[in-house]
Formats: C-alpha cells, structure tokens, sequence
C-alpha cells in the first residue's frame, strides 16, 4: 500500500472523507473560496498538478418510485469534476484532491479538490477542519433547518373520521 493511499485513512476513515466531500460539494463558490482564503492564510497553497482538469458533463438523474419502489431514469445533471495531485517533494508520494458537484462551475471543483488533498494531510488536517469544513456544515444546517421549517408549515394533516356501523 502507497502512502497516498494511506494517508487519508491515517487522517479519517471512508465515511468521514465522504462527509467532507459532500460538504464542499453544496457549498457555493464565493463562500468556498472565502473560507478556504481564511483557512490557507497560515499555511502557503500548495503547487499542484491535474490529473483531471475541472470538465463538464452530463450524469443520470435515478428516481424511484414511492421513494421506495423500483428505479427509474428521471434525466440528467449537469456536473462538473475535477482531480489534482499536490506536488510532493522528491521521493514522497502525492496527496490526490477530487471534487464533483451539481452545475458549470469550473472553480468550484477546483478549489474543492484543493480542500479534499489538503484534508487529507495530517499536518493540515485539524486546522482546515474546523476553520473551513465545520463552519461551512453548520451554514448548512441552518439552511437545511430553514427549509425543513418552510415545508413543515405547509404541512397539513389528513384523518378519516370513521362513521358508525
């Protein structure tokens, strides 16, 4: 097993990395790249190279039916995706970032893959962690919160008043 493979596991397991991901992946550009120019003001960006250049493409939308029944093609998304791997020194292996999200916003996956090589490295882990994921997960609780409290409103209750036999 290679030290880039390792290291992510080192820093978090599968699941907390996906979180992370899924994080970076709703979040808007310009709050993105505010809280990552905060978070990277005592650590220098790396130097990183593509493996995938930021692409735009089509994935398919699945649905099912009842939310539980059988799947179906509903349409396609338009995404955008991205790999880069930070340039390691002489001899060490390279961290690899990767990013996916709904829409064209090519920046976006960049610097979202940006965040997930730079996640994954035991030195910077801790402090982008909690200065750009856990701040960017609460802002999206508050919205998730908000919506939630919008639909409940709405909601209504429906009973069937039994008639005597």
């Amino acid at each position: 097993m290679s030290a880039t493979s390792a290291s992510p596991s080192s820093v978090a397991p599968a699941p907390v990395r996906r979180a992370w991901i899924a994080v970076l992946a709703r979040t808007p550009r310009d709050d993105l790249e505010a809280a990552l120019e905060r978070a990277l003001r005592d650590i220098p960006a790396p130097p990183y190279d593509w493996l995938r250049p930021p692409e735009i493409g089509l994935a398919m939308v699945r649905g099912r039916i009842g939310g539980s029944g059988d799947p179906f093609n509903l349409g396609e998304a338009t995404v955008t995706r991205a790999t880069l791997r930070l340039r390691a020194p002489a001899g060490a292996d390279a961290t690899v970032g990767v990013a996916c999200h709904l829409g064209r916003d090519r920046r976006r996956a960049e610097l979202a893959a940006l965040a997930d090589a730079l996640l994954q490295m035991p030195e910077h882990h801790a402090v982008l962690h909690k200065q750009l994921i856990e701040p960017l997960a609460a802002q999206q609780a508050v919205k998730r919160a908000g919506r939630q409290q919008d639909a409940a409103a709405t909601r209504v209750e429906f009973f069937t008043m039994v008639r005597g036999d």
